[in-house]
């Protein structure tokens, strides 16, 4: 399994790409292996303040459907378009063309929150 050094992560299998006071969240490649394939993401919080913790999407696989947690506070600027039309892209891709918001951080101290690479594999037991 792959995952990323560069990025930050969630207990609750969201990673976190920090560029400024912006950043691209998705979920791990952990996350996408459980789930199984992936046929609908559902996020209807663009343009909204959603506080750490708080339920921004869902993310529909072909047996269940998993909520997905905003890992710091922060307005959801953007959906990841490709997703649309391709939600299997998360399973391909998890880091990559598989990001599913970009959204502005707001509370720059809920940064230090989130877990290491290495906090991460311990979570989930690699």
């Amino acid at each position: 399994m792959n995952f990323p050094e560069d990025l930050k992560y969630t207990k609750d299998h969201e990673w976190v790409r920090i560029s400024g006071n912006d950043a691209y969240v998705g979920i791990t490649d952990f996350a996408q292996s459980e789930l199984g394939d992936i046929v609908f993401i559902d996020i209807t919080t663009v343009g909204q303040d959603v506080n750490h913790g708080a339920l921004f999407g869902t993310v529909e696989a072909v047996k269940t459907v998993s909520d997905l947690f905003m890992p710091v506070s922060g307005k959801v600027l953007e959906t990841n378009p490709k997703l649309e039309s391709n939600p299997e892209l998360v399973n391909q891709d998890p880091y990559g063309n598989g990001w599913m918001i970009k959204m502005s951080i707001t509370d720059a101290a809920g940064v230090n929150n989130l877990l290491s690479v290495e906090d991460y594999k311990k979570e989930i037991g690699q």
